[in-house]
Order: structure tokens, then C-alpha cells, then sequence
């Protein structure tokens, strides 16, 4: 995108969707289920579209009922959290669990939902979405070439699914950044990102394999958590209203 506006949530649509377990309302990634991969996804100023090979494509609307008790809710838990969201109908249901598999559902964050961050770096009133647990995952183009030096065979940035991507620094110079800004938006360092087995699915095919997992594992183990590898930083950010753009200055503070 050239330019993505900014909420308390983070990018303005962005990790607003999630599919769930009907039974449990318990969240579903492509940890457990790769072909999620398959799916694509579009959005218009109203509506967000799906799409999958050979399974035709389904529309529901971006935004939920003016009345936010209007819409059939549903409890839902990402993770440590479990809160409140809206189903977004049998139709949406019955496409995803017909393409992946199982019963399931697709909710939105509605005029009820409520997430706190509940990380040690958080700070009061600070929220999240349906993000495994921070708004913002920033990875640099330098930190990737540097992974890519040690492949036999490179990489693409989506394997990671940062929504900010910085150019110009040095490799893994995120690691060290307290705080930056970008154009006018001031971000506080939540910590490294701990890499799960989603970085070794080709998001083309959904294929997995054993890397980048094998290759981070020999140098970005985490010395606090030996068991985790990282790769990229997770951000909260302060100014919870405005817009970055592709091309911003980034100013570590």
C-alpha cells in the first residue's frame, strides 16, 4: 500500500478478520493449517473479498451493524485472549469450512470488541486486533539479505508478513531501536519477534519445509529464550492517530 492510515488497533483494516473454530471460537493460523495460505484477500472501501483456487470467491462487509448489538456475537479467544466478535454469517462459514476443512466460522472486530495488550511491554491503553499480539511487526530489507546471504535459496519478504519494512540501515539494526518515528508517527520497541513454523510456508503454494527456521536457529536464537529464533521487531505505537506513507524518513529516537 502507499499509505495506510493509523487507529488504536493499528493499520486502518488491517488483522480485522480472523477465522475460528465453531465449537470453541479458538483462532485459526497457518500454524496449524497452511492452506490458508491459498486464500487471497482484497478489500474495498465496504467490503473485504476472498478468494481461492478453484473455490470461487465470497464478499462480507468491513464494517458491522450501526447497532453493535444488532450482530450475532461470538466469544473468541487469540491466544491468553478472549474476548467478543461479530460473526459474519452461515454464508462466509460454509466457504471457509468447504476450502479448509472442519466447522468453522469468520468474525470481525465489532463495535464491542475489546483486546488489551498483555505483554510486559505494554503500557495502559494499549489495544491490539486479531494480531497474534502487537500492532505493528517492522522488519528491515537488510535483515532479510543478510538471511538470504546464508540460503541456498532466497527468500521472499512475505514469509515474515511484517507491515512496515525499512530501508537503508543496517542488518537487524531493528533489534537495538528504543523508539522510532516514521513521517509522524512515534513507535516504542515491544520486543523481538519469536518465529513460528508459518515463516516455512511458501505462501504461493503453501508448501512447508525446514527453512528459514534451520539457517536462524544457528545465529538469531534468543539468549534470554534459547528455544526462540528472531527475527523482526514488534511495535506499539504512540501516536495512535495518522498516516505513513512508503518513502517516510525513519528517525530511531
Amino acid at each position: 500500500m502507499p499509505s495506510a492510515g493509523l487507529d488504536d488497533y493499528g493499520l486502518i483494516g488491517d488483522r480485522r478478520f480472523m477465522v475460528v473454530n465453531e465449537a470453541d471460537g479458538l483462532f485459526l493460523t497457518q500454524r496449524s493449517h497452511p492452506r490458508m495460505a491459498l486464500i487471497e484477500t482484497s478489500l474495498t472501501p465496504d467490503t473485504l473479498i476472498l478468494s481461492a483456487p478453484k473455490h470461487g470467491s465470497i464478499s462480507v462487509p468491513r464494517a458491522s451493524s450501526p447497532t453493535p448489538h444488532a450482530s450475532i456475537q461470538r466469544r473468541i479467544t487469540v491466544w491468553k485472549s478472549t474476548t467478543a466478535a461479530d460473526d459474519c454469517g452461515d454464508e462466509a462459514a460454509e466457504w471457509l469450512s468447504g476450502f479448509l476443512g472442519g466447522s468453522l466460522r469468520l468474525v470481525r472486530m465489532g463495535g464491542t470488541f475489546q483486546r488489551p495488550i498483555v505483554k510486559p511491554t505494554a503500557q495502559p491503553g494499549d489495544v491490539v486486533s486479531f494480531a497474534d499480539g502487537y500492532p505493528f511487526l517492522v522488519v528491515s530489507e537488510a535483515s532479510l539479505a543478510d538471511l538470504n546471504s546464508r540460503l541456498k535459496q532466497p527468500l521472499p519478504m512475505n514469509r515474515f508478513r511484517p507491515n512496515l519494512v525499512v530501508a537503508g540501515c543496517a542488518a537487524f539494526a531493528e533489534d537495538a531501536w528504543t523508539k522510532i518515528r516514521i513521517g509522524e508517527i512515534v513507535f516504542r520497541n515491544a520486543g523481538p519477534c519469536a518465529r513460528c513454523p508459518i515463516t516455512a510456508t511458501d505462501q504461493e503454494t503453501a508448501e512447508r519445509g525446514k527453512e528459514p527456521l534451520k539457517t536462524l536457529a544457528t545465529y538469531r536464537r534468543d539468549p534470554d529464550n534459547p528455544t526462540d529464533v528472531n527475527f523482526g521487531v514488534n511495535l506499539i505505537h504512540e501516536t495512535k492517530r495518522g498516516t505513513v506513507h512508503v518513502g517516510d524518513a525513519v528517525q530511531a529516537i
